[in-house]
């Protein structure tokens, strides 16, 4: 798929997921408009899955470590086919499977629960070597939050990935600089991530998280080295896409009110019109 139409599809789920908050009364938007490009780059030009055959053995698997973000991986799950379309309306709601976080019993699609920070990684360690020790080819791939990254067991799970050469696995962390309440470089700075994971013996490539020809390069199996996992550091935008919402910490974990919703609507449907022309 070309850049250009993946641009419009993430704009399209941009849309949803912010119709979906504001329906809601509640979720993670600001980092949900940050991943966006990401998953859609997965799931659209990279990745093997088949909605008809979610739990196929063959798959590529995706941990959304920042489970947070959930919405963000329903919309995209909707969009290929996962889950009905319809069914993001029920978001939050009592009965609903679209909880707060991704819950793997009971969404196709889901490859583990997520939701207490710097589990994702070590889980995804786990498959990746499952794959090496069974002999599959298959891909594993995980988004983590740049905050996230200050949680030890993720370092823990990045010297086992390098000892286990698990070139299978491909982290990339969504590094837009913010977490709940404040910014990553006031609370504990990890930056600059790429000389860590070097030092860790792995391969590292930084992109800007929202140009999609760069996404789609970093993630490709033609750019992973034998025998190295791979780190791609995706310089992202809270709020990506939302005027107000961008670089905007308010924007972790906040709901529009009608006339914010309104103005955001609008603006994403400039940007849909601009794809399409």
């Amino acid at each position: 798929m070309e850049a250009h139409d993946l641009r419009a599809i993430a704009n399209r789920m941009r849309r949803r997921d912010l119709r979906a908050v504001y329906e809601a009364g509640a979720g993670h938007i600001g980092g949900e408009m940050s991943v966006t490009d990401l998953l859609t780059a997965l799931y659209f030009h990279i990745m093997n899955v088949n909605p008809l055959e979610p739990r196929d053995p063959n798959r590529d698997r995706m941990v959304l470590s920042k489970g947070h973000a959930a919405l963000a991986l329903y919309v995209v799950l909707a969009e290929k086919g996962f889950i009905p379309k319809e069914e993001l309306s029920t978001f939050l709601k009592p009965h609903s499977r679209l909880n707060g976080h991704p819950n793997c019993v009971k969404v196709p699609g889901v490859e583990t629960n997520t939701g207490p920070l710097g589990h994702g990684l070590p889980v995804a360690v786990g498959m990746a070597k499952a794959a090496k020790l069974n002999g599959q080819r298959w891909r594993t791939f995980v988004i983590v939050g740049d905050g996230e990254m200050q949680e030890g067991s993720n370092w823990e799970a990045i010297m086992a990935a390098a000892q286990f050469e698990l070139d299978n696995l491909t982290l990339i962390i969504d590094h837009n600089g913010l977490q709940q309440g404040a910014r990553l470089a006031e609370t504990n700075n990890i930056a600059p991530l790429a000389p860590k994971l070097n030092a860790f013996g792995w391969k590292v490539e930084e992109i800007d998280g929202h140009d999609m020809d760069q996404i789609c390069k970093a993630v490709s199996v033609e750019t992973t080295s034998k025998g190295k996992p791979k780190c791609v550091i995706a310089r992202t935008t809270k709020g990506q896409g939302i005027s107000f919402m961008s670089d905007n910490v308010a924007w972790h974990h906040k709901v529009p009110n009608h006339e914010q919703f309104e103005q955001a609507m609008k603006e994403l449907e400039e940007a849909a019109n601009e794809y399409a022309s």
